[in-house]
């Protein structure tokens, strides 16, 4: 009698031991749940590192811009193409390798603004991927659309200032 005992015993803990399949389902469904609020959340993060790179290669680019105005009087009608050496007359370097963009490569699109009442200006304009990105809107209200510059309404903007 003791063995049966012991063998209904053995068998009652075995059973206590494993999960249900109720249990196994609601455990993938809560890691499935997580792992898809991670990933959506760092497509957003290559995203928004590539406009802050953006952001930073149109201020380099700016202040280049401003080196060569002191030095010449003047903005360049063009900048050099992306990846090319930046220099002014006399063999002055500006920047070496002008920035592209960092998902295509391409240059940044530039305007310089000779307006009517006389002022010299620029426009350095980029396309953001974080269409809502707060700096568009700030962006445009400090370089406003005028004397030719033009841009579409997700672009952000840098000016001479």
């Amino acid at each position: 009698m003791k063995q049966v005992l012991s063998i209904k015993y053995l068998v009652l803990r075995v059973k206590d031991k494993g999960f249900t399949l109720i249990e196994l389902l609601v455990v993938i469904s809560i890691i499935g749940l997580l792992a898809g609020l991670i990933i959506s959340n760092v497509a957003g993060v290559r995203e928004r590192a590539r406009d802050v790179q953006r952001k930073s290669d149109l201020d380099q680019i700016k202040k280049a811009l401003r080196m060569y105005y002191n030095d010449n009087n003047s903005y360049p009608t063009s900048i050099p193409t992306a990846g090319s050496q930046f220099s002014g007359t006399g063999g002055m370097v500006y920047m070496k390798s002008v920035p592209g963009d960092p998902s295509t490569g391409s240059p940044y699109s530039y305007y310089q603004n000779n307006c009517s009442n006389g002022t010299e200006d620029f426009r350095l304009v980029a396309t953001l991927e974080n269409k809502s990105d707060p700096g568009i809107s700030s962006s445009q209200k400090k370089c406003p659309q005028d004397c030719g510059a033009t841009y579409s309404t997700d672009s952000y903007v840098v000016c001479a200032d």
